[in-house]
């Protein structure tokens, strides 16, 4: 469905990504696993249209993403929930949601696909008056889900759900993630919650220093010796 193929980014002269290839299927969970600084969110904002590969393609449907700007990524149905939220904290919730449905094929569908999103966040319906900002912070989460939710993605990347939430949002934010993707979203999850995302994923890919350097099931990579060691302590 989405397809990376060998794609170097750079920040100015410094490379972060070498070679990265990997591909996501249809209506499955596929994270991407790695310490901080091994290129995770950089790869997303490569897909995304933020930043743009020296070398290698990403194509979607048919579609080479690598050339087009960040709106009309989002125009082919792969949206990007950021890292920390980013909402427009002076705005209502309203306000951000309706902003994530600008494209034109969401703005004909808005009405519609703003009653789901209230159905899958009844709090969000609640406090769809207030400005973002004053949210906590696991309401800002579903209110920034709810954003992405808007455009109509075919597949939607999230970068760290569950940063800086208590345990118990943590697991909210995954049974989230998961309902999403039974409704036939397909689900591009970076997350430094290893273990949570390995048992709940379809496949996974990890990121060791800008390069991939192992890929599987989830049980497989929560078997491999390496996995283990780097990444849960065993």
């Amino acid at each position: 469905m989405l397809k990376v193929s060998g794609i170097d980014v750079f920040y100015g002269d410094l490379q972060v990504l070498w070679d990265v290839s990997f591909e996501v299927r249809d209506n499955e969970i596929l994270v991407l696993v790695g310490a901080n600084g091994a290129g995770k969110s950089t790869t997303l904002k490569t897909i995304s249209g933020l930043l743009k590969p020296r070398k290698g393609t990403i194509e979607f449907g048919g579609v080479r993403l690598d050339e087009l700007s960040p709106d009309k990524v989002i125009g082919e149905g792969v949206v990007h929930v950021p890292e920390a939220r980013r909402l427009f904290r002076e705005m209502t919730v309203e306000e951000n949601l309706i902003m994530g449905s600008l494209s034109p094929e969401a703005r004909k569908k808005r009405a519609q696909t703003m009653e789901w999103v209230y159905e899958l966040f009844p709090r969000m319906k609640e406090r769809r008056k207030q400005a973002a900002g004053t949210l906590s912070g696991g309401e800002q989460q579903m209110a920034a889900i709810g954003r992405g939710l808007m455009a109509l993605p075919k597949v939607l990347m999230f970068d760290e759900p569950s940063l800086g939430l208590a345990p118990i949002l943590v697991q909210d934010v995954f049974e989230i993630v998961k309902r999403i993707n039974k409704e036939g979203v397909t689900v591009l999850l970076v997350e430094q919650n290893v273990r949570q995302t390995l048992a709940m994923c379809d496949r996974a890919y990890v990121l060791e220093n800008g390069r991939v350097v192992l890929e599987g099931t989830g049980k497989d990579l929560m078997n491999d010796a390496h996995v283990k060691e780097a990444y849960l302590g065993i």
